[in-house]
């Protein structure tokens, strides 16, 4: 396995480290009730996917 012969410096290391980006995720709307949603994913509102009713909604982590 190749080790490196020198110490990286800060800069180096900072600049390659820039290229490091993530991308926001993809949402889509409801087909049933509008509300946005992750694709491939559940509505987090009513539960649907894909046409059919898979669970109850469930918002736990924006409930105050």
């Amino acid at each position: 396995m190749a080790v490196p012969k020198r110490k990286m410096s800060r800069s180096n290391t900072r600049s390659r480290r820039s290229q490091w980006k993530t991308t926001p995720s993809n949402t889509a709307t409801c087909p049933s009730c509008k509300a946005l949603k992750l694709t491939h994913v559940a509505c987090p509102s009513c539960g649907a996917y894909n046409g059919r009713q898979y669970a109850e909604a469930l918002r736990t982590e924006h409930e105050v």
